[in-house]
């Protein structure tokens, strides 16, 4: 069916969850290489110790994508998934300031990780099945707006507890965690479950119109054998768009994951001038790396406004390729800067790239899927994410040690050059729609699923 337009405050409601989501993802970002820092661990030791959020956002949302897409029920198709994702989530943000050794937080990220990708993936998804296509863009770019506001809040939250609030900052002990950290932390777990409520009870879903037909469809397709079965078909019908766009993302996630395991830490070292973990110096270039942080969700933020503005007057090919090339231009300058205030230009070109990224290939990529796999297609285009930062997180270690000496700084300017490598990538990818072929065995879904126009 035609799928009625939706008013700013709907939309607005339906991506507000999105808020709570980056909190989970902002703190661990500004925040877990200094806590493995805290509890012992070397520079080259950090990236295999950040595997678990991309390992288990290869696992997770594919497979969520596709439970998704063959669900319905009293809460909805994805609202489910928020739900259960939520509540996780903030349970491993309870406990993971409390972690005392490097292998229990690096297993409770492992938890975090798993539960963020549970809520987030079938969010992708809610977009198609809510908007419109005239409206996918905006749907993508206002949760770019929530993305930016929750990271401001969350990466900021270390340097708030200690300046605003008179949490005491001292160097940390050995194996000891901050206290502006912890609270950070447990506030950051409310805001995760609250934020994603708001949208689980303010929006509803849309059902099938035939749902004796879905749930007889369903059953035939049950099975984890019949999930796998059509997670590699999907792959191997793969639209054109979403091929070009592969390679797109994979330069995109190194250069941002480059920046993710190092900047802070560089900031601290490099640019505060700390000699080891244990200093104020160390504490202060922590919390100034988180705030660097803030600058560039904050940036974000207001950028995704204006991307809900430019995306009527232009494609998203031109607005992604300019925002990548000033996230570039932001990463490669920090190997020249050594004032930590000229560090709030080189973020804001990061802002920038962050609110297209977070929004322009999804909205390229929304009119090129067929509609009853958009959960499974969501989940499989988190590949192209998740496989770069595995790669970086096994072999970067090495890089590390043996190329880059152990300098974090040459490790965020590396990034600058991914992303620039993305911009240039990004002039292969097909504009507009494109005619879709689904190869579907017996028993699966050969015709698309319809939607009436009242939400459960």
């Amino acid at each position: 069916m035609q799928k009625p337009p939706l008013d700013f405050w709907q939309i607005w409601n339906m991506s507000f969850g999105f808020l709570g989501i980056q909190f989970g993802w902002g703190l661990q970002m500004a925040n877990m290489s200094a806590i493995y820092e805290y509890l012992g661990a070397k520079p080259d030791q950090i990236p295999m110790l950040w595997l678990a959020a991309p390992l288990t956002g290869l696992i997770v949302q594919p497979i969520i994508g596709s439970m998704s897409d063959r669900t319905w029920g009293p809460l909805g198709r994805r609202r489910p998934y928020f739900l259960v994702g939520a509540i996780l989530s903030s349970l491993a943000l309870l406990f993971m300031p409390q972690s005392s050794t490097l292998w229990m937080a690096a297993g409770l990220l492992w938890v975090l990780d798993a539960s963020i990708n549970i809520s987030m993936e079938p969010f992708r998804a809610f977009v198609a099945d809510k908007l419109p296509e005239s409206q996918r863009a905006r749907g993508f770019a206002m949760q770019s707006v929530f993305i930016g506001l929750g990271a401001v809040i969350a990466n900021a939250l270390p340097w708030m507890f200690t300046h605003w609030f008179g949490v005491a900052q001292t160097g940390a002990a050995v194996g000891v965690i901050p206290a502006a950290v912890r609270y950070s932390f447990y506030l950051g777990a409310l805001a995760f479950l609250g934020a994603v409520l708001w949208t689980i009870f303010t929006t509803g879903e849309y059902p099938p119109d035939d749902l004796d037909e879905f749930r007889r469809l369903k059953a035939r397709r049950g099975g984890v054998a019949a999930g796998a079965r059509e997670i590699l078909d999907a792959v191997e019908n793969m639209p054109a768009t979403m091929r070009r766009l592969a390679w797109v993302q994979v330069c995109t996630w190194l250069g941002l994951f480059c920046m993710w395991l190092y900047f802070i830490p560089a900031v601290a070292r490099n640019v505060m001038g700390a000699t080891d973990e244990t200093s104020v110096l160390y504490t202060e270039g922590v919390a100034w790396g988180g705030l660097l942080f803030a600058v560039y969700s904050a940036v974000a933020f207001v950028a995704a406004f204006g991307l809900v503005a430019v995306s009527r007057r232009s494609s998203p090919k031109v607005i992604h390729t300019v925002c990548l090339l000033c996230g570039a231009a932001g990463l490669l300058s920090v190997g020249l800067i050594h004032n930590k205030y000229l560090l709030i230009a080189s973020m804001t070109g990061v802002g920038i790239a962050w609110a297209s990224i977070l929004s322009m290939p999804y909205a390229m990529l929304a009119g090129s899927l067929p509609p009853e796999r958009t959960g499974v297609y969501m989940g499989i285009f988190n590949f192209f994410i998740v496989l770069p930062e595995i790669a970086a997180a096994l072999g970067f270690g090495w890089v590390m040690n043996h190329v880059l000496n152990n300098d974090r700084v040459l490790a965020v300017v590396a990034g600058g050059g991914f992303l620039l490598l993305a911009a240039i990538l990004m002039q292969a990818v097909p504009i507009g729609p494109e005619p879709i072929t689904v190869r579907a065995d017996e028993g699966d879904l050969e015709t698309p699923l319809t939607e009436t126009a009242q939400p459960a």
